[in-house]
């Protein structure tokens, strides 16, 4: 089954969606990259020509011209029906909002061939929250990629009780093809394995910083100096954005809540999302 997926729609351009979007088309996919609107996608647009720089930078096999054309397997497109009419495999990205997947997968049913694998790559959002939305429980997944896939290249895959097992193994195939270390899950896990050590990793720092004890850059030095890691975690918050975690904690706990708050008046209500805006905990540019 894997050798059928050949075409690969990723729903939602963001600094994920893209870099997965292209990742897949670097690897030799024929790849449509998706987003609701014109403005999403000049943003993409822009995202790929910067990818472009970054891999034929940073990824060995990438040179002589090899990332640029990945461009030429690459489609972008505001049109839904459109981008998934001839889809082997799509992979949702839209923001971690239970019923804006929801919504999104009932369309997808209704316009997505019968053979097409759905692929949630949701942070923290179960399969199973999905599955009865996307009319295909059997063919749904969640296949959840790190930032900057290119290097921290860890692929979870994760079904539910649905979940056919040649689908499951189709997914992985697929996942290896594109550079992945596929990372299987027995069963279904709130956070997958990575988010289950990262984010109560970054909501304790953020604690930190929303309480008064510590300025983030004197947390990140405290983490880089006494663990030898190459960053902190205000850091990785602002490489991952901030809409992510906010989108989080804003469905967790009363604290959770809080702190969520706190990070939208003053960091996402100014435009301080991290990284990709050149201001978060940091600035750039």
């Amino acid at each position: 089954m894997s050798s059928d997926i050949r075409h690969v729609t990723v729903l939602g351009a963001g600094v994920l969606g893209s870099q997965i979007a292209f990742q897949s088309a670097f690897k030799g996919f024929t790849v449509v990259s998706y987003d609701i609107d014109d403005d999403a996608l000049q943003a993409a647009k822009k995202r790929y020509d910067t990818l472009v720089t970054t891999y034929a930078e940073e990824v060995p096999d990438a040179k002589d011209g090899a990332a640029v054309a990945a461009l030429d397997r690459l489609t972008v497109t505001c049109d839904l029906p459109e981008a998934v009419e001839d889809a082997d495999l799509v992979i949702e990205a839209v923001p971690e909002v239970l019923a804006l997947k929801r919504q999104t997968y009932k369309k997808l049913a209704t316009l997505a061939p019968p053979r097409t694998i759905f692929a949630t790559n949701s942070s923290t959002l179960l399969p199973s929250d999905l599955k009865d939305a996307t009319g295909r429980p059997d063919r749904f997944l969640a296949l959840h990629f790190a930032n900057r896939v290119w290097q921290f290249n860890t692929a979870e895959i994760m079904g539910t009780t649905d979940t056919d097992p040649e689908v499951y193994a189709a997914v992985v195939e697929f996942a290896k093809a594109i550079g992945m270390v596929p990372i299987a899950l027995h069963k279904e896990k709130a956070g997958y394995v990575l988010n289950s050590l990262l984010a109560p990793f970054l909501e304790a720092a953020t604690e930190l910083a929303f309480g008064g004890y510590a300025d983030p850059p004197d947390v990140d030095s405290t983490w880089r100096i006494a663990t030898g890691a190459p960053l902190g975690p205000f850091q990785m918050l602002d490489i991952i954005g901030l809409t992510t975690p906010y989108n989080i904690m804003v469905h967790g706990g009363a604290e959770s809540q809080k702190i969520a708050a706190w990070l939208k008046e003053n960091y996402i209500d100014r435009g301080k999302l991290g990284l990709a805006t050149g201001e978060g905990f940091y600035k750039y540019g």
